[in-house]
Protein backbone atom coordinates (compact mmCIF):
# COMPACT_ATOMS: atom_id res chain seq x y z
CA UNK A 1 0.00 0.00 0.00
CA UNK A 2 2.57 2.59 0.64
CA UNK A 3 3.79 2.32 -2.88
CA UNK A 4 0.53 2.85 -4.27
CA UNK A 5 0.47 6.19 -1.91
CA UNK A 6 3.82 6.74 -3.15
CA UNK A 7 2.46 6.83 -7.30
CA UNK A 8 -0.39 8.50 -6.22
CA UNK A 9 1.82 11.81 -4.42
CA UNK A 10 3.95 11.50 -7.63
CA UNK A 11 1.16 11.61 -9.95
CA UNK A 12 -0.39 14.63 -8.00
CA UNK A 13 2.41 16.72 -8.07
CA UNK A 14 3.43 15.97 -11.79
CA UNK A 15 -0.06 17.38 -12.51
CA UNK A 16 0.63 20.20 -9.97
CA UNK A 17 3.66 21.17 -11.93
CA UNK A 18 2.13 20.73 -15.34
CA UNK A 19 -0.87 23.42 -14.62
CA UNK A 20 1.98 25.80 -12.60
CA UNK A 21 3.87 25.54 -15.70
CA UNK A 22 1.55 25.62 -18.34
CA UNK A 23 -0.11 29.04 -16.75
CA UNK A 24 2.91 30.33 -16.65
CA UNK A 25 4.04 29.58 -19.42
CA UNK A 26 0.86 30.93 -21.64
CA UNK A 27 0.81 34.30 -19.53
CA UNK A 28 4.12 34.95 -20.51
CA UNK A 29 3.66 33.85 -24.29
CA UNK A 30 0.35 35.71 -24.51
CA UNK A 31 2.30 38.97 -22.45
CA UNK A 32 4.92 38.57 -25.23
CA UNK A 33 3.06 38.60 -27.72
CA UNK A 34 0.84 41.85 -26.49
CA UNK A 35 3.97 43.84 -25.79
CA UNK A 36 5.83 42.85 -29.32
CA UNK A 37 3.02 44.01 -30.95
CA UNK A 38 2.62 46.63 -28.19
CA UNK A 39 -1.34 46.87 -28.28
CA UNK A 40 -2.59 49.80 -26.51
CA UNK A 41 -3.38 48.45 -23.29
CA UNK A 42 -0.15 47.32 -22.29
CA UNK A 43 1.54 50.40 -23.85
CA UNK A 44 -0.45 52.74 -21.52
CA UNK A 45 0.89 50.31 -18.72
CA UNK A 46 4.60 50.90 -19.73
CA UNK A 47 4.37 54.79 -20.65
CA UNK A 48 1.88 54.91 -16.72
CA UNK A 49 5.62 53.23 -15.60
CA UNK A 50 7.56 56.03 -16.73
CA UNK A 51 9.21 53.19 -19.84
CA UNK A 52 9.91 53.69 -23.35
CA UNK A 53 7.76 52.08 -25.56
CA UNK A 54 10.63 50.23 -27.44
CA UNK A 55 10.75 48.55 -23.77
CA UNK A 56 7.88 46.20 -24.92
CA UNK A 57 9.61 44.40 -27.57
CA UNK A 58 12.76 44.27 -25.31
CA UNK A 59 10.38 42.32 -22.72
CA UNK A 60 8.26 40.69 -25.11
CA UNK A 61 10.39 38.83 -26.93
CA UNK A 62 12.48 37.73 -23.68
CA UNK A 63 8.86 36.57 -22.36
CA UNK A 64 8.28 34.39 -25.57
CA UNK A 65 11.12 32.57 -25.13
CA UNK A 66 11.01 32.25 -21.68
CA UNK A 67 7.87 30.67 -22.38
CA UNK A 68 9.72 27.99 -25.11
CA UNK A 69 11.97 27.52 -22.55
CA UNK A 70 9.90 26.09 -19.96
CA UNK A 71 8.12 24.08 -22.45
CA UNK A 72 10.76 22.70 -24.44
CA UNK A 73 12.17 18.92 -23.18
CA UNK A 74 15.83 18.75 -21.32
CA UNK A 75 17.91 21.94 -21.32
CA UNK A 76 17.48 22.38 -17.54
CA UNK A 77 19.79 25.19 -17.00
CA UNK A 78 17.82 27.09 -19.64
CA UNK A 79 15.08 26.56 -17.63
CA UNK A 80 16.95 28.26 -14.40
CA UNK A 81 16.97 31.10 -16.78
CA UNK A 82 13.52 31.26 -17.99
CA UNK A 83 12.05 31.00 -13.72
CA UNK A 84 15.22 33.49 -13.17
CA UNK A 85 13.71 36.13 -16.24
CA UNK A 86 10.07 35.41 -15.02
CA UNK A 87 10.89 36.51 -11.37
CA UNK A 88 12.52 39.45 -12.41
CA UNK A 89 10.06 40.49 -14.92
CA UNK A 90 7.37 40.18 -11.94
CA UNK A 91 9.36 41.72 -8.98
CA UNK A 92 10.36 44.46 -11.67
CA UNK A 93 6.05 44.93 -12.27
CA UNK A 94 6.10 45.05 -8.23
CA UNK A 95 8.66 47.27 -7.64
CA UNK A 96 7.55 49.63 -10.83
CA UNK A 97 3.83 50.13 -9.93
CA UNK A 98 4.90 50.54 -6.08
CA UNK A 99 7.13 53.31 -7.66
CA UNK A 100 4.80 55.08 -9.36
CA UNK A 101 2.54 55.08 -6.57
CA UNK A 102 -0.44 52.74 -7.87
CA UNK A 103 -2.33 50.82 -5.14
CA UNK A 104 -2.66 47.46 -4.11
CA UNK A 105 -4.68 46.05 -6.69
CA UNK A 106 -2.30 47.17 -9.35
CA UNK A 107 0.38 44.37 -7.18
CA UNK A 108 -2.17 41.42 -7.04
CA UNK A 109 -1.41 39.94 -10.94
CA UNK A 110 2.35 39.72 -10.50
CA UNK A 111 2.04 38.61 -7.13
CA UNK A 112 -0.35 36.11 -8.27
CA UNK A 113 2.37 34.94 -10.95
CA UNK A 114 5.07 35.21 -8.55
CA UNK A 115 3.76 32.66 -6.59
CA UNK A 116 2.79 30.20 -9.86
CA UNK A 117 6.62 30.62 -10.97
CA UNK A 118 7.57 29.13 -7.78
CA UNK A 119 5.55 26.84 -7.69
CA UNK A 120 5.73 25.82 -10.55
CA UNK A 121 10.04 25.89 -10.02
CA UNK A 122 9.75 23.93 -6.50
CA UNK A 123 7.49 21.31 -8.49
CA UNK A 124 9.39 20.75 -11.20
CA UNK A 125 10.62 16.84 -11.80
CA UNK A 126 13.88 15.67 -11.41
CA UNK A 127 14.69 15.67 -15.04
CA UNK A 128 14.12 19.37 -15.49
CA UNK A 129 16.58 20.62 -12.84
CA UNK A 130 19.64 22.30 -13.25
CA UNK A 131 21.36 19.34 -11.09
CA UNK A 132 25.34 20.08 -10.74
CA UNK A 133 26.96 16.80 -10.85
CA UNK A 134 28.60 15.56 -7.79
Amino acid sequence: MPDLDRRAASRRRAIAYWVTTLLVATELALAGVWDILRIPYVRGVIEHLGYPAYFLVILGVWKVLGAVALLVPRFPRLKEWAYAGAVFNYTGAVVSHLAVGDGAVALVYPIIQLGLVGGSWALRPPARRDLVPS
